[in-house]
């Protein structure tokens, strides 16, 4: 009897490792509500210029809640609170505020803080690439600010996102780390305009 079960065992593992795409992502769904982690990002357009490198880190809550920070190599923030959106740029010294409604829904943001993605998006398997499994995903607003998006899967965890919007530029964000349900707190997604900072929006 040991023996059967150790055999069926055997047999489902290799099925849980082959994983879909989009089961990966359901997973991730169900069972990922908060996230911390770096990244790097490059981004490349048409005219074949040395595509443009950064690096920062993230903290994400769902729904809605996330803090992505931009360090390298040049600073910018962004901070929703689930219900508003804050763009720091300290450079300018200028933060843009708006309301976060529907705009999460439809942009790369939603993926990983949440929302009606089959709603917002037609999701699709997009085999595999480089030890990772994909989903495309494509907005099903014309106003979506972008064309189409690729995001990678492995262990039920995102790896890479590749979004392409429509100006035909690219830009790919390698998750570096990516801790699911970490401890955070509140006061990570709050957030104050510097002392003489230019406040503009809603």
């Amino acid at each position: 009897m040991k023996k059967i079960i150790c055999l069926i065992g055997g047999l489902l593992l290799p099925l849980a490792a082959f994983a879909s795409g989009l089961d990966q992502l359901k997973a991730f769904l169900e069972t990922t509500h908060s996230a911390r982690g770096s990244f790097v990002q490059s981004v490349a357009n048409k005219s074949g210029r040395k595509p443009q490198q950064s690096a920062g880190s993230f903290v994400m809550a769902r729904p809605g809640k996330f803090r992505w920070q931009y360090d390298k190599p040049y600073e910018q923030l962004l901070v929703s609170d689930g219900e508003k959106l804050w763009s720091f740029d300290p450079d300018l010294n200028q933060v843009t505020v708006k309301k976060l409604g529907r705009a999460l829904g439809s942009s790369p943001a939603a993926l990983l803080a949440g929302g009606d993605l089959e709603g917002h998006f037609v999701l699709k398997d997009a085999g595999q690439a480089g030890g990772v499994d994909m989903v495309d995903a494509t907005p099903k607003a014309a106003d979506g600010g972008f064309e189409r998006m690729r995001i990678g899967f492995r262990d039920n965890l995102p790896r890479v996102m590749e979004i392409h919007d429509n100006f035909g530029q690219v830009t790919t964000l390698i998750f570096v780390e990516f801790h699911s349900n970490p401890a955070l707190s509140k006061d990570e997604f709050k957030f104050s305009p510097p002392k003489g900072a230019d406040v503009v929006g809603e």
